[in-house]
């Protein structure tokens, strides 16, 4: 006999397989849902992701955020400099630190991106119950502090 769902999750084991499996699901899905005019890579747009959560960053700061050598984000950022998603700056404070800053083309570009992903998550929630919303909303807080403790 499978174990279900509700069995599995029982222990807290089985409850973090069950709930790694899930999100996986879920983030997997969320990446095919992006903006059709949007040529970036995942990783790409997860710099972007990080200097709007976060402000101007210099390569090494963002090297450490999305947790890849320093050489590879320097790669990524010029890049996105070509492009002229982002844009490189001398610190105010320091004329020898180099800061990478979103442009308006590539917040422009996130921001699509999360409407459409927006757009699916509302689409997907609205099959829900009303109840079932509820869950998720008392959860969604939880789920961010296991991804950010």
């Amino acid at each position: 006999m499978t174990p279900t769902v509700a069995t599995v999750a029982r222990t807290d084991a089985g409850l973090a397989s069950e709930l790694r499996l899930s999100v996986a699901r879920l983030a997997r899905r969320l990446r095919n849902e992006r903006d059709p005019a949007n040529p970036l890579s995942v990783g790409a747009m997860s710099v972007l992701g990080v200097l709007i959560r976060n402000g101007e960053s210099t390569v090494g700061q963002l090297a450490a955020q999305e947790r890849v050598q320093p050489p590879s984000m320097t790669r990524r950022v010029n890049a996105l400099v070509d492009e002229g998603y982002v844009v490189r700056r001398t610190s105010p404070d320091d004329g020898r630190v180099v800061l990478i800053e979103i442009s308006e083309k590539g917040r422009q570009t996130v921001y699509a991106d999360r409407r459409q992903r927006d757009a699916f998550l509302v689409r997907q929630l609205s099959q829900l119950t009303a109840e079932e919303r509820a869950v998720i909303r008392r959860a969604a807080p939880l789920i961010e502090r296991l991804a950010t403790n």
